[in-house]
Parts: C-alpha cells; structure tokens; sequence
C-alpha cells in the first residue's frame, strides 16, 4: 500500500496560497506586543496561549457574522506604520517557514486608519513588510486590496489598488458579510477594475447561496471565486453517485473559474461540521479547478500544512493530488504568466517529485 503524506513531508513540499487575510493571521504573541506597546485596551486576555484559544473558540461559532467579530482585536492593533510593518513581515516569515513558495495576502486599507494613517500610507507599510519578510526565504507575495462590502468606499479602495499595482499589488477583492450586500452593490469598482485590465476575486458564496455566485461573475466578472463552496447547491447527486450539474456549476467548471476554497475556515463558519463533510472533496473530484488555503490562520488555528494534511485524512490524497492542488493554484495567481509557468517547472514539480520519490 502507498505510504500517505505525513504532515512532515507537507510542511516541506512547495505550497500555493491564494485566499489568507493578513488581519487574520497575526502570531498571538505580536497581538498582546502591540496592544501593550500602543495602548490598546481592549483584549480579553494578555495571556499568549489563553488568547490564542479565545481566538479560535470565538470563530468556530458556525456563523460568519459571529466569526467576523474576533478581528476587532487585531484590526485594533494594526493601526500605525510600525505595526502593519511587523504585521506583514511576521505573516511573510510565518508562510515561508510553513513551505509556502507563492502567497496572495489579502487585507482592507480602510480598516487601518483610525489613528490617522492615509490609505496609501497603509498599503506602503504593508508592502515594506512583505518585500522585509521575504527577502531570502524563497517566498513570493502578491497583496490583494480588499473593500468592505458593507461599507461605500469601494471605487476609492479599488483606484488605491490599481495605484500600486506596480508596488506588488496583484489584485481588488471585497469581503465582510456576504448576506444583504451583494457584489452588484460595488459594480462600479469592479467594472473600473476591468477598464484598468487589472484582477479581481470576490468572495462569493460562502455564507450567502447561488445568487451571490451568480452576480460575481455575470455582473462583476470576477476571476476567480473567494470560497465559492455553495457552488455545490447548483450540484443533484443520484442514489448511485452520479452528478447532473446546473448551468452556474457546469459554467464554473467549463470555464476553469478557480474556487479558493478553506475547508477549516468553512467548518468553523457552518458550512459543513467536519472537513471530511467539505465539498472540496466532491469538486475535486468533479474536477473544478479547486484550490486549498488558510483563510484566517489564527482565527482557524491552521497553517496551509495542516489543511493539505486534513485532506489527505480525510479523502486519502496521495502527493499526485496535492501537487494537482498546488499546480491549480499556482496557474490560477495573478502573478505575471512567466513567472508563474517558472515557479511551476523549477519549483513546484521538482519539489513534488522529490518527496514522492522518497
């Protein structure tokens, strides 16, 4: 019998990660550093692993409003330059020690401003982190700007990213709660998005059904799909296992619209109660173009490691899987077609071939 991919051997594999938030994946021990250091008052604990369990009981409340509500804490402290510096340094550090070799970290300007940053100040600082932390670690990132969907400032956020699209900005996205305020309401940002012929991901059916999936695409012309996981609603499965798919789905999957899909996350919001219960695993083997990421990596207490590992529990994926998980989204970056056709020759199928041949 073929050995399984030990979480070992995961951690040193070449990994892709296109759907993380950077206000989602601060090291506990840098929340309590700069609460103190800024006079932030408001956390529960200053105890390093009793904040990290707050953390993580107060997302997995099956409810993405609910889980929305932990990052009041590390949005609080993440409002100087100093601390979006260390902020975005630490995540580069943190993704490249787990193996990851391209990253899209994702992250709203608008939501670290209160102490008199300008929009543009925060994606500098942001980007200074990143190029600090990456430097020397085999690690690429591409920053996604992010526009609250329950707020009015998209057109703003959106023109911000396109600033800095030279900067390492890849991509313009809206997030927050899916429920009552559709894509369409932002049509505006993404159709000038468009006209830039810059990248656009929207995080669409997650918390909210088909319709929301619908809009990201038709309306907005979303490349790719934040979660996408109700996309199996448009799925009928027959008593012996057969799948008949209906229009939106077979759109989705003939046109090779990648899923940025976080099964953990997705456990934690609702969406299922166990990983093993995903649909990731009935859309791979449908073979969507399906993605695996983090999400929130202390809200969710996982590293991308530890989600290709839980896959690999759960439906038995042997390294063939994982690197056709990891090719997918590599080929599905924003990142420039060369570079990304080089990561994939020259790092990603060695780096498989190797650890499958040991």
């Amino acid at each position: 019998m073929t050995q399984l991919p030990s979480p070992d051997q995961i951690r040193r594999a070449p990994k892709v990660l296109l759907h993380d938030h950077l206000d989602g994946g601060l090291r506990p021990a840098t929340v309590v550093e700069l609460a103190e250091e800024h006079g932030y008052p408001g956390l529960p604990t200053t105890d390093v692993d009793e904040l990290a369990a707050w953390f993580t009981a107060g997302a997995a409340r099956k409810d993405l409003v609910l889980y929305l509500e932990t990052f009041q804490h590390t949005v609080g402290v993440m409002q100087t330059r100093d601390a979006l510096v260390r902020v975005a340094r630490e995540c580069a550090e943190d993704l490249a020690a787990d193996g990851v070799v391209y990253a899209e970290v994702r992250f709203a300007p608008e939501l670290h401003i209160e102490q008199g940053l300008s929009l543009d100040e925060v994606v500098d600082a942001v980007l200074e982190g990143f190029r600090a932390g990456s430097q020397g670690r085999g690690i690429t990132i591409g920053t996604l700007v992010t526009a609250m969907r329950t707020a009015a400032n998209s057109r703003e956020i959106a023109e911000l990213a396109v600033r800095h699209r030279d900067q390492g900005v890849v991509g313009f996205d809206i997030a927050g709660k899916e429920a009552g305020y559709p894509p369409s309401r932002h049509l505006d940002a993404f159709q000038y998005v468009q006209r830039e012929n810059f990248h656009i991901t929207i995080h669409a059916g997650e918390a909210f059904g088909l319709p929301s999936i619908w809009e990201a695409l038709q309306w907005c012309n979303a490349e790719r799909l934040g979660h996408g996981v109700r996309i199996v609603d448009d799925i009928t499965l027959d008593p012996e296992g057969g799948a008949t798919l209906g229009r939106l789905a077979a759109f989705v999957r003939d046109r090779r619209i990648p899923l940025e899909m976080c099964p953990t996350s997705n456990v934690h919001t609702g969406v299922c109660d166990t990983v093993a219960e995903h649909p990731i695993g009935l859309l791979k083997d449908l073979k969507f173009r399906v993605t695996v990421n983090t999400d929130n990596r202390l809200m969710s207490d996982v590293t991308l490691t530890d989600e290709l590992a839980r896959l690999v529990d759960a439906f038995g994926y042997g390294w063939d899987d994982l690197q056709w998980l990891t090719i997918n989204a590599m080929k599905s970056a924003f990142w420039p077609f060369e570079k990304r056709l080089r990561i994939i020759n020259e790092v990603i199928k060695p780096g498989y071939a190797a650890l499958a041949g040991g």
